[in-house]
């Protein structure tokens, strides 16, 4: 019986052990696989990085020197006068330009860089470039620079290598000094952990850690830094999980990329790639051994043997590594005389431009409202579109046109709130925003005038109007040469009486549409308003991409609805792009960790809205606006290049604005008070100079690139508005084919217009007499024809 009875609980303890021993190692695998998860998760974790719009170098480019020159400075090249410029040098020389390319990385894309050759022709196109081989490149990237860091909420700031990657000198410093034994523990060394109990208890205090490089990963990814039993236990078990999960290498990998290594402001800086890039302005494949021996000291204390704030103290660690090394056989004596021998090369730490604070805004919001991978922007590598010269002059000729208003007027300064201005410039053919600067003063406030602001255009309105009349679907048939009336007029609406009138409150009769728009008269493009109808202008305006609320009441002509001025800009965009409309992005592209592009993220959308020749049309008269109207203070300011724009003040004075463009480059500015105080002054007055001057220092004073005549186009002589004699001492006007009266002053009747308030024979007779005087003979009855749809032409 005893023995049934030992035999029974023998097996209820064999039992009890063997569930105990099953469930343990459930357990255990259990939290191997929540720590394998979370480790894997941890590696995906990295910074967003913004890069500034490359500048490509293709053969055939007409390129300019001092802007190669001055974007090679910006990402940190020196000039050089040696004929071989050695790594991060340049020289520019006539038409040939040396240029020691460093490596470049982007993500996952990796360049070795090196020595590269680009010789131009005489005209200054580049004839072809060349590596250190002699090989021919189709083109060429100049590094782009990193202009923003979205680093999530922890605040860690690295850039991603391949253990490959990584010098050897740099891997043996690390494992030399922080793990001898990394490649034959399992997470925990005994005698490391051993030898630092010894050491603490002749100190009296924890003066030495024994954690193991595993042990540190485990820290770094999952715990805090706080020396309590509990957390070395918790580090002890994740270390020896992680040692069960994965290889060496991918361990060593993973905290090479995540170790942390200092501190700027408020990012911590994480990883031995963004450390060589912090501390030295190199890539981590550029490091030297004894830049490599002061990464591996700085880690036992980031703060305590920071470079940048305890130079000797880092001097000292940097040579005790490598005397270390040396021990250990991963460094010769002569290795190690000359390391010793080396200075120390840090860099300051860089700051990024404030000026551009209001476009990274706009970048993260436009990242947010895309379908970024795992649903966030973590790990993406955005090429943006803005470029940084640009964006630098834009936020100087807003501070230096501020600054000019009130030095002109006094009261500007004195009012409550302080006077704002708003530039946004983009590429009319890309979409591309190249520089958005929201306000004054980002420190001071943070709103973006440029993108979230909606003031009412005024004026600046108008080309949109004129469009809606010019396009060849329009039912009207309005030319360029149609006659409207700049008389006084009244009309009922639900709001009551409307009277528009005009700046200058003078009335100056029959004008033709190019002269309406050139000198910016309400009451004619108020008449024209009310002919074509609201709603054609809504659709115009919704066609060129104004997506604000637009009422389609007859004051809409005049540019009483809100718009932002980044809509106003992207609309006239559409005007120098030929037609062609491309929605208003601050993304280029995106690549996803693994270096895939990440389709949703860039990707735009582009329409022709309306034909070459109909934008022309407009681009034609907003040309006379500068050389004969409201804009003619371009010229005064000493821009003499191709431009076309227009200024809008509303009601009041309360907002002032300048949109205009080039071939390659649209510009809108704003001007006013966030309360909407009257600033006073016209569109022409406040905005129109900040616009020149920003033109002027991204363009130079004649410009560039002139406007394209599109084809569909005729020129037609015309009478001048208000002229009834019969004769063709008038002006050359566009026309689109097919739309100017059929006779001209190469035949008999002239550009002459019809008249309202005149009977067909009466006309019939004028005509007449015209022709006899010139000595013509009636061979056939004269027939009198109205321009289509009824609108007179000159």
């Amino acid at each position: 019986m005893r023995s049934f009875v030992r035999r029974i609980l023998t097996w209820r303890a064999a039992g009890i052990v063997l569930v105990a021993v099953v469930t343990t190692v459930l357990a255990a695998r259990s939290f191997d696989r929540r720590v394998a998860r979370a480790f894997e998760s941890a590696e995906r974790q990295s910074p967003t990085r913004v890069f500034a719009r490359p500048l490509v170098l293709r053969t055939g480019d007409r390129v300019d020197a001092e802007r190669v020159s001055d974007r090679l400075t910006r990402t940190g090249y020196r000039p050089t006068s040696s004929r071989s410029p050695g790594v991060g040098e340049f020289r520019i020389r006539d038409r040939e330009w040396r240029i020691g390319r460093r490596p470049l990385r982007i993500g996952a894309f990796f360049d070795a860089g090196g020595a590269t050759t680009i010789r131009l022709d005489r005209s200054g196109r580049i004839r072809d470039i060349t590596d250190a081989a002699g090989e021919r490149l189709s083109g060429l990237v100049i590094d782009p620079e990193e202009i923003a860091t979205f680093r999530g909420p922890r605040g860690r700031d690295r850039i991603p290598v391949r253990l490959d990657e990584v010098p050897r000198h740099l891997i043996d410093a690390v494992i030399t000094t922080e793990d001898r034994r990394f490649l034959s523990h399992s997470g925990l060394d005994p005698r490391r952990i051993a030898g630092a109990f010894m050491a603490n208890i002749r100190e009296g205090r924890f003066a030495q850690g024994g954690s193991t490089v595993t042990q540190q990963l485990a820290r770094t990814l999952f715990l805090n830094r706080d020396r309590k039993v509990m957390r070395k236990i918790r580090e002890a078990a994740i270390a020896s999980s992680l040692e069960r999960s994965f290889p060496k290498e991918r361990l060593l990998s993973a905290y090479l990329n995540h170790i942390y290594l200092g501190q700027d402001g408020g990012a911590a800086i994480h990883g031995v790639g963004r450390a060589a890039r912090f501390f030295f302005a190199k890539d981590v494949t550029e490091l030297s051994v004894d830049e490599s021996a002061m990464l591996a000291g700085i880690i036992r204390g980031p703060s305590v043997y920071s470079p940048h704030r305890h130079p000797e103290r880092a001097r000292v660690r940097r040579d005790l590594v490598l005397r270390l090394m040396n021990g250990a056989g991963k460094l010769t004596d002569d290795g190690l005389a000359t390391a010793l021998s080396a200075e120390l090369s840090i860099v300051p730490p860089s700051r990024v431009a404030s000026d551009a604070r209001w476009f990274f805004d706009y970048l993260e919001r436009e990242l947010a409202a895309a379908d970024a991978p795992d649903g966030d922007a973590s790990g993406l590598t955005v090429i943006s579109t803005l470029e940084p010269r640009l964006q630098h002059l834009a936020g100087e000729a807003v501070t230096r046109g501020l600054e000019r208003l009130e030095r002109m007027r006094p009261r500007l300064a004195q009012q409550s709130q302080p006077l704002q201005a708003a530039l946004v410039a983009i590429d009319p053919w890309t979409g591309e925003i190249l520089a958005l600067v929201g306000g004054r003063s980002y420190s001071e406030s943070q709103f973006n005038r440029a993108t979230g602001a909606r003031r009412q255009p005024g004026s600046a309105f108008k080309p949109i109007v004129a469009l809606a009349a010019l396009a060849r679907d329009a039912d009207d048939g309005f030319t360029l040469a149609s006659t409207l009336e700049d008389e006084p007029f009244s009309i009922d609406t639900p709001q009551g009486p409307w009277r528009p009138g005009n700046a200058d409150r003078e009335f100056h009769g029959e004008m033709s549409l190019r002269e309406a728009l050139e000198e910016s008269r309400n009451v004619p493009f108020a008449r024209l308003g009310i002919e074509i109808g609201p709603e054609r202008i809504v659709e115009t305006a919704r066609r060129l991409g104004v997506s604000s609320p637009l009422a389609p009441y007859p004051a809409l002509a005049l540019g009483a609805s809100e718009v932002s001025l980044l809509e106003l800009t992207s609309a006239y965009a559409v005007l120098a792009a030929e037609g062609q409309r491309t929605e208003p992005h601050s993304v280029r592209s995106a690549l996803d960790p693994s270096g895939r592009r990440v389709d949703d993220i860039g990707a735009v959308r582009t329409s022709q809205a309306f034909s070459a020749a109909e934008a022309y049309l407009v681009t034609s008269a907003l040309r006379g606006v500068i050389e004969n109207g409201t804009g003619r203070a371009v010229r005064d300011l000493g821009y003499h290049g191709p431009v076309a724009a227009k200024s809008g003040t509303t009601n009041g004075s309360r907002d002032a604005w300048f949109v205009g463009y080039t071939p390659e480059i649209a510009v809108g500015v704003w001007v006013g008070f966030d309360d909407g105080t009257p600033v006073g002054l016209t569109g022409s007055q406040a905005a129109l100079p900040v616009f020149t001057g920003f033109l002027r220092a991204a363009l130079g004073s004649d410009g560039d690139a002139d406007f394209r005549m599109p084809g569909g186009l005729e020129w037609r002589q015309v009478a001048r508005a208000g002229d009834r004699r019969w004769t063709c001492d008038g002006h050359a006007e566009l026309f689109l084919d097919g739309t100017a009266p059929r006779d001209s002053c190469y035949g008999w009747g002239g550009r002459w217009r019809g008249d309202r308030g005149r009977s067909a024979g009466q006309l019939l007779e004028d005509a007449e007499e015209w022709l006899r005087s010139r000595r013509y003979e009636l061979d056939r009855p004269v027939r009198i024809e109205r321009n289509r749809g009824g609108r007179r032409n000159r």
